[in-house]
């Protein structure tokens, strides 16, 4: 991407238009710019005012087939007498192999939609379909990593920890299911700590065999919930990187939960921006420019600082903020 700009995109990943919601310009007609990539990319048409991304091979065909899709979802909750508007009319689709990040403050709903994914909570409206399916309920298609350490039963050793859920829910054999586990335990680091207890392992440790448990069950989306939000700064960027190497083996569907612009930047592929509570859908960015090797340069603090004005400034707060918008993405 052209400097490692941003551009905004709320129509599926085939569509390249550029639209912001943030407040103070919400019910514009979108405004088109299509951030090209090198000369040799597949070359884009044009059709009927939208721009249409070229034909894909079929490896990437099948890595792009819309798998979840989130139209018009509400959520509330009960605190006390009152009923609370976590989310308003959210909608997104999400895609095979996609790394979609929910991004925005705390309180704004993001892991409340990310519950109702995992079929935790059911939406006061809209609908949540997974592989054209109405999700009713928890399955094994997906799988959530919490950000919790202590998501492991502490009586089973991890490898135990691992092939449990892939004997009851994935029906597997004993056999079958410590194979997988072992091999989902390599990728993560821990194959030296297969046969320990979750209680001598580190907060980071606990976090590697967590995402191990959730990739063996090879579920349709992983869920993550800012996983890696209580580590340290060290711990929490070596595991931002494992998981960015485990995505390029496994090539899974990731939907990850943040509050963190550059944490958001660096793990994700599209970010959906999320409005201060009651979270509304304020604009859909797709990143595919930034690595942790960029994080101090200019074009990477500019994002962050662009994505910043998305979330929280409006027309009113900042004059011209909408133009100055609109001039920075174009």
């Amino acid at each position: 991407m052209d400097g490692g700009c941003l551009y905004v995109d709320v129509f599926s990943a085939g569509f390249s238009i550029v639209n912001l919601n943030a407040s103070g310009f919400w019910g514009r007609a979108p405004f088109a710019r299509r951030a090209l990539n090198a000369a040799s990319a597949p070359v884009d048409a044009e059709v009927g005012g939208r721009r249409v991304a070229a034909a894909a091979t079929d490896g990437e065909a099948a890595a792009s087939e819309r798998l979840l899709a989130i139209e018009g979802v509400s959520l509330s909750y009960r605190n006390g007498e009152r009923i609370v508007r976590a989310t308003h009319e959210v909608s997104f689709d999400v895609f095979g192999s996609d790394r979609f990040v929910l991004l925005g403050p705390s309180g704004c709903g993001k892991s409340t939609l990310l519950k109702a994914i995992a079929g935790f909570i059911e939406p006061v409206a809209g609908t949540i379909a997974l592989d054209g399916q109405t999700v009713r309920g928890p399955g094994p298609d997906r799988v959530v990593v919490f950000q919790e350490f202590d998501q492991l039963p502490p009586w089973k050793t991890v490898v135990e920890n691992i092939a449990f859920p892939l004997r009851i829910a994935r029906k597997l054999s004993r056999d079958e299911a410590r194979s997988r586990a072992l091999h989902y335990l390599e990728k993560v680091g821990l194959a030296d700590f297969a046969n320990a207890y979750p209680h001598t392992l580190s907060g980071g440790m606990k976090q590697r065999a967590a995402i191990a448990r959730a990739l063996a069950m090879q579920p349709r989306v992983l869920l993550m919930d800012e996983p890696f939000a209580a580590l340290d700064a060290l711990t929490r960027r070596k595991m931002q990187e494992e998981l960015l190497h485990l995505w390029e083996d496994e090539r899974f569907t990731l939907l990850f939960v943040t509050h963190s612009i550059e944490e958001a930047l660096v793990v994700g592929n599209r970010i959906l921006l999320l409005s201060p509570h009651p979270g509304r859908v304020r604009a859909e960015l797709n990143s595919h420019a930034y690595t942790h090797a960029n994080t101090g340069d200019d074009a990477f603090r500019a994002s962050v600082a662009r994505i910043h004005r998305l979330l929280f400034e409006t027309k009113e707060e900042r004059p011209g903020f909408a133009e100055a918008t609109m001039e920075a993405y174009a």
